[in-house]
């Protein structure tokens, strides 16, 4: 007897499911808010050079400035230069710094802002842009608080994905959700650039264990004919969490507060871990069979279904947990030791790369869209509801894998679809960005599901670990990737959609897992055809029904 038989027992789908998907659903709320939190946290107001005081007999303001502020080629006055010397607009008299008709002589002479800057407030009233002058020279800095803090998701996914698989699921979820709270409540009360860096850092790669924990925990316990229907559900939480997100940073403008309201959900989630069940499938590899039974028994009884002292008994599930136990020390190098899970692993690590970097890609830069950064950020979630519905029909009749790379392609059209339209076709532009972003959802959506499949129980969170691992990394280049724009205007948007499809022609040599068992083994993994046949390989996997 196999974990699937005992599953089948006990209920596959039931209340017991039903109540850890929304248990679970907290963790994919602050998701989202604290991972497109920069949108807000780190946004650049309008600004300009700090200049002297008007002067009180001096109505026409922009006259004024543009005696102390050069023109950029568009017209607009710089956000980043002033004069070194005022220059006299025509028919007025600069009065506070002397001027000489000298100095008014061939091209005048700029400098960076000496005095600092001056925010246009009417937006946000405080951002980590404007507590710390990242913007002009110092640009880059605000986009290495996101980098930095995909760089801790990309650690804690290493770190999280081998305790989990040590430790249990349950356990390090609680270190999750404690080490979010405490380093997100740090970071609010950061008193410099460095010490934010650093906490958010910290936060990142506390986050990271429930982007890989949440997720095995759920379809650990499902059969395989629901797996489907709970994932895209359990997902949607996350689109849920984007649209919040607009509300919670429309409703609070400063930064440290707009911090502490997105942080303080972990504290009735660490209080929800008292009914969250462990992983039964988890327990039985290392041999805990007790505790197996324990929560076994508690689902079939939420369920409604008898079950008999024989079919659960200590003997019975020793039994199952014996077949189990093939690996007692999960390691990263066991995902590379055999053919057909190397080759697993290996594109997985591609396709988690091009899904993160081309959804952060989509998602961080709401600029351009003609709507202001509330109702783009509220459009841009919406949009992924829908986009739902698609992958749970997709996903159920097309498969998995060419689910994957339809998302991706998609996504890399859109992408470059955008490239081939003018500034005056400003409305095509905005469909395309908001098909974009629903397709890159909808590949997000799948690669959590297809892999969560594709790896054995006894592996799973390593395997996910790995490919989030990768995934984050992608997700930490891609506000970089938008620097290039003072290279060439379309490049970030070239780059975008160029590692997009090669995500999607990747995720069609990984090998179809609808209707298929969940893997409890690696033996279990390598005894299916070899990877190259993918014809032959789904034959033996329409056991059970989707």
């Amino acid at each position: 007897m196999g974990f699937e038989e005992l599953l089948e027992q006990v209920g596959g789908f039931g209340l017991f499911q039903v109540r850890n998907v929304f248990l679970l659903a907290l963790p994919r709320l602050i998701m989202p808010m604290q991972f497109l939190l920069p949108i807000f946290l780190a946004a650049v107001p309008a600004h300009r050079c700090a200049l002297p005081g008007t002067p009180a007999n001096f109505s026409h303001q922009d006259a004024w400035l543009e005696g102390y502020l050069p023109q950029e080629p568009d017209g607009t006055l710089s956000s980043c230069l002033r004069f070194t010397h005022p220059q006299a607009p025509h028919n007025t008299t600069l009065q506070g710094e002397g001027q000489s008709p000298g100095k008014l002589q061939g091209e005048p002479s700029t400098e960076p802002c000496p005095q600092g800057w001056e925010y246009d407030h009417s937006e946000f009233s405080s951002t980590i842009a404007t507590e710390w002058d990242l913007v002009c020279e110092r640009r880059g800095l605000n986009r290495v608080t996101s980098t930095l803090f995909f760089t801790g998701v990309l650690v804690g996914a290493v770190s999280f994905g081998y305790l989990s698989d040590r430790f249990g699921r349950r356990r390090l979820l609680l270190v999750s959700y404690v080490s979010t709270l405490v380093m997100g409540l740090a970071s609010a009360a950061s008193v410099s650039y460095v010490m934010f860096v650093i906490t958010r850092t910290l936060t990142g790669a506390a986050l990271s264990g429930f982007t890989i924990i949440v997720i095995t925990l759920e379809m650990e316990w499902l059969d395989v004919e629901h797996r489907t229907v709970a994932g895209v559900l359990s997902s949607s939480f996350w689109s849920v969490g984007v649209m919040l997100l607009a509300l919670v940073g429309y409703l609070i403008r400063d930064w440290r507060w707009l911090l502490v309201a997105v942080t303080l959900p972990c504290v009735p989630g660490i209080v929800s871990l008292w009914w969250v069940p462990e992983s039964a499938r988890w327990l039985l590899t290392q041999g805990r069979v007790e505790e197996a039974r324990r929560y076994l028994l508690c689902c079939a009884k939420l369920n409604g279904r008898p079950v008999g002292e024989d079919s659960l008994s200590l003997e019975t599930l020793s039994k199952v947990a014996a077949g189990e136990q093939v690996v007692q020390r999960p390691s990263y190098l066991d995902l590379l030791r055999t053919p057909r899970l190397r080759h697993i692993s290996l594109c997985c690590v591609v396709v988690w790369f091009a899904v993160n970097f081309a959804y952060y890609g989509l998602s961080l830069n709401v600029s351009g869209l003609g709507l202001n950064v509330y109702l783009t950020q509220l459009l841009f979630g919406a949009v992924e509801l829908p986009a739902k519905l698609l992958v749970y029909l997709s996903v159920r009749y097309a498969g998995r894998r060419l689910t994957q790379a339809g998302t991706l392609l998609g996504t890399a059209l859109t992408l470059g679809g955008r490239l081939l339209l003018s500034s005056e076709m400003a409305s095509w532009s905005t469909a395309l960005e908001v098909i974009g972003k629903g397709c890159s959802e909808s590949s997000f959506t799948t690669v959590y599901l297809f892999t969560t499949e594709l790896y054995p129980t006894v592996l799973r969170q390593t395997g996910l670990g790995l490919t989030a691992l990768m995934g984050r990394l992608g997700g930490s280049l891609a506000p970089l990737a938008t620097l290039l724009d003072g290279v060439w205007l379309p490049l970030p948007k070239l780059t975008y959609g160029g590692i997009a499809l090669l995500g999607a022609c990747t995720a069609l040599l990984l090998p179809e897992t609808r209707h298929a068992q969940l893997p409890e083994t690696i033996q279990d993994v390598e005894r299916k055809s070899a990877p190259s046949n993918l014809q032959e390989e789904e034959i033996p996997m329409k056991q059970a029904h989707d």
